[in-house]
């Protein structure tokens, strides 16, 4: 009965209802499209970040990030990677070396960071290739190659075709140096690593370095940033009896992790602001809605109507208006977060994050983009519509008719 007067109440007085309905879709579709843009942007800056720097995921001998040495190595590193092939969460990996030397150019010197690479797979991973500003990547015919970071080459007053020589201190106790040719200057947008970058093929660094088909590093990319966790946990489980140990990016570039979840906590700010102006749009919707029917009420009581049934009957019609303004705005909220995140929005001028460039900033379709705004209407003109409905309740009959 309730039910039946609430449809009828609601579809009698057409233009209140879309008035009330447009109020609370709007915020809907504001609170989505809001959430679901910050989200997307927030990803893909993280996403970006360290897929294209440090990958999401990392493996090392236990105890290498918090001390790391030349001689802690993985040294099964083709048995991780038949793992690694079996997992459909993981997009790509690449090994990496590491150690540390002096470098020369004629009669300038600086200290090196030698980073050994497996070309093919690091242009995979990290997209290698695309950040080389000059000259070109590694060939197969030479092994004496090498590419240098942006910094560095300053810093030697070296260009391409230039040669270069490296003293370091290899695994087996010798004196490890050699001479190469420079093929390119790369450009990661990390000033700081650019100023030592020194790029080596993995062979050329394992042999000048005695760590034949050993590696300090293997950087991981999922297919999803939301795997990454799953993932880590699948491998850790894999690797539990090997010594190695898996870390995912909140732990090896945790001040980077600690800026964006300051950020993201600035963002709750902003969901908070505008699950409040939805909530206040529905509030003064409803609230002129029981005040325009003053009249109508009173005589509901005058014909013997409880005031619990007026209740349920003005919170009926408010839950109904709601249920189908969530609908409305999950389709028109969806239709527009899909365009974001396919086409996203084009920053007039581009902004620097971590050494990174952005310029195109794109929205994410995930669950809590939905259900926040949805538990945001429906619970907000339920609490709400309380207050109305307690004042329709308690609805004088002889003055309210009197009145109007």
């Amino acid at each position: 009965m309730i039910m039946r007067m609430a449809f009828r109440n609601i579809f009698r007085q057409k233009r209140r209802t879309l008035l009330t309905v447009l109020s609370m879709f709007g915020g809907m579709v504001m609170a989505v499209v809001f959430i679901g843009w910050a989200d997307g942007s927030y990803n893909n800056i993280i996403d970006n970040f360290t897929r294209y720097n440090f990958g999401h995921i990392q493996i090392h001998k236990e105890d290498y990030l918090d001390r790391p040495s030349l001689y802690k190595t993985i040294d099964d590193y083709s048995s991780i990677e038949k793992i690694l092939r079996n997992n459909p969460h993981i997009d790509s990996w690449a090994p990496r070396l590491y150690s540390v030397g002096l470098v020369s150019v004629r009669e300038k010197s600086s200290g090196a960071r030698i980073i050994g690479i497996d070309t093919e797979k690091e242009n995979q991973t990290t997209a290698f290739n695309k950040k080389i500003t000059a000259g070109k990547g590694f060939s197969d015919e030479s092994a004496y190659e090498v590419i240098i970071g942006k910094g560095l080459a300053k810093i030697l007053g070296a260009g391409v075709d230039d040669s270069i020589v490296i003293v370091s201190q290899a695994a087996d106790g010798s004196i490890a140096n050699d001479r190469y040719t420079i093929v390119g200057i790369v450009d990661t947008g990390n000033e700081i690593a650019d100023r030592s970058s020194f790029y080596l093929p993995l062979e050329s660094a394992q042999e000048l370095l005695v760590l034949y088909g050993r590696v300090h590093e293997v950087a991981i990319t999922a297919k999803n940033l939301h795997n990454v966790l799953p993932v880590t946990n699948q491998l850790q489980d894999s690797l539990a009896d090997s010594k190695l140990t898996v870390a995912s990016w909140q732990e090896f570039a945790s001040s980077f992790y600690m800026a964006m979840k300051a950020d993201m906590e600035g963002l709750w700010i902003s969901i908070f602001i505008i699950v409040l102006i939805v909530s206040v749009g529905v509030f003064n919707t409803v609230l002129m809605s029981v005040l325009e029917r003053v009249r109508e009420y009173g005589v509901l009581k005058a014909v013997g109507t409880k005031p619990g049934q007026i209740i349920k009957l003005v919170l009926a019609e408010v839950n109904i208006m709601a249920f189908f303004s969530i609908l409305l705005g999950i389709i028109v909220g969806y239709i527009f977060n899909y365009l974001l995140s396919t086409h996203g929005i084009t920053l007039a001028e581009g902004f620097s994050y971590g050494g990174m460039e952005f310029k195109v900033m794109k929205a994410e379709i995930n669950a809590r983009s939905f259900y926040i705004p949805a538990l945001t209407v429906l619970l907000s003109s339920f609490i709400i519509g309380l207050f109305p409905s307690l004042k329709a309740a308690h609805t004088d009959p002889a003055k309210s008719m009197r009145f109007h």
